[in-house]
């Protein structure tokens, strides 16, 4: 049985260019696979994962795949190990072929999510 996630994320799959697909796949499935509790929807062309907070979106542009990080501090914190890729504000883009790096994406998923469980402790808010 598919979940809600799936769902929303086959629809958003559908409507994107066969070259995409694998990224946006394997970007999905990474990202569950350090937070498998995050909620997914949909929000201003992205597929985004929510914990507490939106935590990351998924995306595509004419030419590359995207990471939107929801942190432009993070990805300024993170600009050596971002060098070989094209960052503007908090979207890092990448060729389809050339993804980016497991472990660099793991560093930005679980430095979201202490980021949303920060803001979510000083604003009295349950995780």
């Amino acid at each position: 049985m598919e979940t809600r996630g799936q769902e929303i994320f086959n629809i958003y799959l559908e409507r994107q260019d066969e070259q995409f697909k694998p990224c946006l796949v394997a970007l999905r499935q990474l990202i569950l696979s350090i937070i498998p509790n995050a909620e997914e929807t949909f929000s201003y062309q992205v597929h985004c994962f929510k914990h507490i907070y939106m935590l990351v979106g998924i995306g595509v542009t004419k030419e590359c795949c995207s990471l939107y990080t929801m942190s432009p501090s993070l990805v300024k914190k993170m600009k050596d190990e971002l060098k070989d890729y094209k960052a503007a504000g908090a979207t890092i883009h990448f060729k389809p072929g050339e993804p980016l790096p497991a472990a660099i994406i793991t560093k930005i998923i679980l430095a979201r999510i202490q980021e949303n469980e920060m803001l979510a402790l000083s604003r009295g808010k349950k995780k």
